[in-house]
């Protein structure tokens, strides 16, 4: 029987993330609750914040200093707060955990990653919502520019238009969107407007500046043949 995962790398790092997160808190608590029964409670705290940003080398390096000193687990000073100390410690460190992934699941960069990959895939819908929240999160000429593509390339031309139209008042600096407004503007037959843009792309340092842009005569091409229908 034969299993394959219509997966990505990208989506399986996404879903396996905050579980390694998890996996990372709990050893970091386990090595607390151990360390404290062996050495000051410096050390042990020192051990268990080790083991969150690498638990992996942290945990079988932790075991092996236990079995080579062979320490005899001793009582706490304290021992009434024996369970309350790593509880406390458990508390903060899956809260921040938990807090992290939050913040990392929905920032910008997270959704501009997962945009571009669902591109990579075809997934324009998808790219599409991602783009569309990461513009929630932050107003980026750039990215009204990547949304006015993703548009274009499903045929919503009024909707690439406006986002071509709000990168461009933002400041976007990619003489192709007027190459890319002179296209879409054609699509609607607009030949008054697809003339203007592709006027304005040739006018840019993409065609006026070496090297030369190819698409600097695919849009001389294309303003002869609008011409040529007056």
């Amino acid at each position: 029987m034969n299993f394959k995962i219509n997966m990505s790398a990208g989506e399986f790092f996404d879903l396996m993330w905050p579980v390694v997160l998890l996996v990372s808190a709990v050893i970091s608590i386990w090595v607390l609750i151990s360390a404290r029964k062996r050495f000051p409670w410096y050390q042990a705290l020192a051990w268990a914040l080790v083991a969150i940003f690498f638990p992996f080398i942290v945990l079988p390096l932790y075991l092996a200093v236990v079995l080579l000193v062979s320490r005899r687990p001793t009582p706490t000073a304290n021992a009434r707060f024996r369970f309350l100390v790593p509880l406390l410690y458990g508390v903060a460190v899956v809260t921040s955990v938990m807090v992290y992934n939050f913040w990392n699941r929905n920032s910008v960069d997270s959704h501009l990653a997962r945009a571009a990959q669902a591109d990579l895939l075809g997934d324009r819908v998808r790219a599409v919502r991602e783009y569309k929240q990461a513009l929630t999160l932050e107003d980026n000429a750039h990215t009204h520019k990547l949304l006015a593509i993703q548009f274009a390339e499903m045929s919503l031309w009024l909707e690439a238009i406006g986002e071509f139209r709000l990168a461009e008042a933002g400041g976007e600096p990619d003489d192709l969107i007027h190459y890319r407004l002179g296209q879409v503007m054609e699509r609607i037959n607009n030949e008054g407007e697809a003339r203007w843009e592709y006027e304005k792309f040739l006018l840019t340092e993409s065609c006026t500046r070496e090297p030369v842009n190819s698409r600097c005569n695919l849009s001389q091409e294309r303003l002869a043949a609008l011409k040529s229908l007056e």
